[in-house]
């Protein structure tokens, strides 16, 4: 396994295993890398003869307040996980080679990112799609896996990459939870240990509204009011509730063919995150 620093090098490594008549995997990540991220590298080995993971905490998706200088870093830890899985190559640039000067130039999606997570965080997503442009464009992959649980993330990415015709298959792999079904997230080390079984009640309330809806339940409201409580009642502070069209995200006032159920929650001073399509 190789490690690059720089854009150069590892825009001439891709260059040169695609010369070779290899298809390059990529799969980006923010690093502290659990069986999540890892779910991800098997994927892209499935689809691709090389993979790539980037490690880089990008700071243009972080607001004011939000916790850039705490996100939890290891990377020797995650170097160890990436060569463990088979991963070809580490690009793990620092924040001066990926903004070497003030950013003038966003890429930005204006429908998918308006609601949900983006309602309260007006410049997260365009500091998602801005970087991962930059990092399909450094790295040059054939095919970019992402993971359902950030279902907002992935639909983004999505659309980013359908109107800008990046020359790029988005694959989106399934969540991976622990055993007792919280999903897996960097961001569940800063939950105490009541918190933690507390926060199960996310996960909790979105079986109970796909039971519902087997049993028949339509109506939207009914199932959303139905999972705020559950949650408050476990000591959660609810950021929202929605139930969506799966791809435009916007509200389902009833359930139809398809819809998925998205939860954001705190827990503490920790927001998490979940989904379940019905």
């Amino acid at each position: 396994m190789e490690v690059f620093k720089t854009i150069c090098e590892i825009r001439e490594f891709s260059i040169e295993r695609k010369k070779r008549g290899e298809r390059v995997g990529f799969v980006p990540t923010m690093g502290f890398l659990h069986e999540g991220h890892l779910s991800l590298v098997d994927e892209a080995r499935r689809h691709a003869d090389v993979v790539v993971v980037s490690i880089f905490v990008n700071p243009t998706q972080f607001g004011p307040n939000e916790d850039l200088d705490v996100y939890p870093r290891d990377f020797e830890r995650d170097a160890e996980l990436c060569e463990s899985r088979g991963v070809d190559a580490i690009f793990a640039p620092s924040a001066n080679e990926m903004y070497p000067t003030v950013n003038t130039t966003w890429v930005e999606e204006t429908s998918l990112t308006k609601r949900l997570c983006g309602a309260d965080r007006p410049t997260h997503f365009r500091g998602v799609t801005t970087v991962v442009s930059k990092l399909f464009n450094v790295v040059c992959p054939d095919v970019a896996v992402f993971g359902e649980k950030d279902y907002q993330q992935a639909a983004v990415v999505k659309k980013m990459v359908a109107d800008l015709n990046f020359g790029v298959e988005i694959i989106v792999a399934p969540i991976v939870r622990e055993s007792d079904g919280l999903a897996l997230s960097s961001r569940n080390k800063y939950l105490s240990v009541e918190e933690r079984g507390n926060a199960l009640a996310i996960r909790q309330s979105l079986l109970d509204a796909k039971s519902a809806v087997a049993d028949g339940e339509r109506d939207s409201t009914k199932l959303a009011d139905a999972a705020v409580s559950r949650i408050s009642r476990a000591g959660g502070r609810v950021d929202y509730v929605e139930i969506a069209d799966p791809d435009t995200l916007e509200p389902l006032l009833e359930i139809g063919d398809e819809a998925v159920m998205l939860i954001a929650a705190y827990f503490g001073a920790t927001r998490l995150i979940d989904n379940a399509r019905f």
